[in-house]
């Protein structure tokens, strides 16, 4: 068979990208290693912790809050077989409902491994062993990536875990100690502890979220001990894990660098993510490599080699699912001559734990970097009359605009709903609102969007109304 283009990995970049090929006349092929669609994101990752997180949720609340909101409940229990065959259940919709937008675009699917035999031949070898070659003019590789490994903690997959293993636990465990205070770590973190799981966080960095508004990981941090008992043990270095039978050990340095032990039914390790990238025969090629791993490209997201691209984890830039869905879109609309655009400083990133936390541009302690001039505008959740009327108040939206131009730079959102809530930060950013303008657009009330309006207006000559 040949084709004008041929998609290596049906990932949200991967099947994104087969699709708008599609649309825009191209005959596409989509190759997927194993037998069902999705990715990463799709089977192991964004949607099945977004099911748990949802399930855990409804549990907490139950156990939580329900009696105050006048409702209760004799002989609660938790019934995490029944939670993760409903998440089973979620992500199988996806899965076929992915396969049915393959068929609907007229995308040729192919199931196996895929790898270059030259420029413009990819094999395919099935599971079975199978051999077929196609043909293609261009190639987009959306092979994602995989957990990250420390070479002193090898994973058994049993008590030693990734995220993939803790998606699929059997038990509520009493202890877990996770290793590492980013995103991923966090919302599984969350799940177990929503259930009666103590959890500990050992993290090598001085704070949760690293990478986000400082101001966002010191709230999560507080919210995390108070609402769910979490442990943090921050400026930890971890030296290793000893799976014991029914237990296992951690060992760390503390900040003076005295040796401590922890001791938990499960270890999660989530110290981040590496591109995937093995078996495709990129040197068969000529592809290049580039930093840690990923795969080099050029402004356009093309290689070295004139018609393979390659978007997603695989390359530079943060490893999240509507990132690559963005990328996908513009190769797709690059191969027809056309000249799309992203904007990489406002791709938001989220974390869905609750609070949620979202952040999109540039944080405060870039801004101080740059010595860039910005006001602040921030707006508590606790002064909200729709977050009182839910019992979520804790957390905050802060704005950050030029001082000169009041053009909004940054928004740092942790509170109720902020993974949507996001959105208006970003579409407000993309046409390059000012803090004014935002507050001068009507919000509806009572919602929780109105905290980005009150931040704003606190923003501007600190107008807020309702603080």
């Amino acid at each position: 068979m040949k084709y004008d283009v041929t998609v290596i990995g049906s990932g949200p970049g991967g099947y994104v990208a087969a699709i708008r090929c599609a649309q825009l006349g191209l005959k596409t092929a989509i190759i997927e290693k194993y037998t069902v669609l999705g990715g990463t994101c799709l089977n192991v990752g964004c949607i099945p912790s977004k099911a748990l997180l949802d399930s855990s949720e409804h549990f907490h609340n139950a156990a939580h809050t329900f009696q105050e909101h006048g409702i209760e409940l004799d002989n609660l229990q938790v019934n995490i077989q029944q939670m993760i065959k409903r998440k089973a259940e979620v992500v199988k919709s996806n899965n076929d409902g992915i396969a049915f937008l393959m068929k609907k675009n007229k995308i040729d699917t192919y199931y196996g491994l895929g790898s270059f035999v030259n420029k413009n031949t990819i094999k395919v070898t099935g599971v079975d062993g199978n051999v077929q070659e196609i043909e293609t003019d261009k190639t987009i590789i959306a092979t994602g990536s995989k957990p990250t490994t420390l070479p002193f903690l090898p994973i058994d997959k049993k008590r030693i875990i990734t995220s993939t293993e803790a998606l699929t636990l059997t038990e509520v465990p009493k202890n877990m100690i996770i290793i590492g205070g980013g995103v991923i770590g966090l919302e599984l973190g969350s799940v177990y502890a929503r259930l009666g799981t103590k959890v500990q966080v050992v993290e090598y960095m001085d704070s949760i979220i690293p990478t986000m508004d400082r101001a966002l990981g010191k709230e999560l941090m507080r919210v995390l001990k108070k609402t769910l008992g979490f442990e943090f043990f921050m400026s930890h270095k971890v030296t290793g894990a000893t799976n014991e039978g029914e237990t296992v050990k951690v060992t760390a340095e503390n900040p003076k660098g005295e040796t401590v032990t922890f001791e938990g039914d499960y270890v999660l390790v989530s110290v981040g993510r590496k591109p995937y990238t093995e078996g495709l025969g990129l040197e068969n090629a000529g592809v290049q490599m580039g930093d840690r791993g990923m795969i080099a490209v050029n402004d356009h997201l093309e290689t070295n080699v004139h018609g393979i691209y390659a978007i997603g984890d695989v390359v530079r830039g943060a490893m999240l699912a509507h990132k690559a869905e963005e990328e996908g879109v513009l190769v797709a609309e690059q191969i027809v001559g056309q000249k799309p655009h992203i904007n990489y400083n406002l791709i938001p990133g989220v974390v869905y734990t609750w609070p949620e936390v979202a952040g999109v541009g540039f944080t405060e302690e870039q801004l101080k970097e740059q010595g860039r001039p910005y006001k602040v505008g921030s707006f508590p959740f606790k002064a909200s009359g729709r977050a009182k009327a839910s019992m979520d108040t804790d957390g905050f939206v802060k704005v950050l605009a030029d001082k000169e131009t009041d053009e909004i730079i940054g928004v740092h959102m942790i509170g109720p709903r902020i993974a949507d809530l996001i959105a208006e930060a970003v579409t407000a950013m993309e046409f390059r609102a000012s803090a004014e303008d935002v507050a001068r657009m009507s919000h509806a009330h009572p919602t929780y969007a109105e905290a980005m309006k009150e931040a704003c207006l606190a923003a501007t000559e600190n107008r807020a109304i309702h603080i």
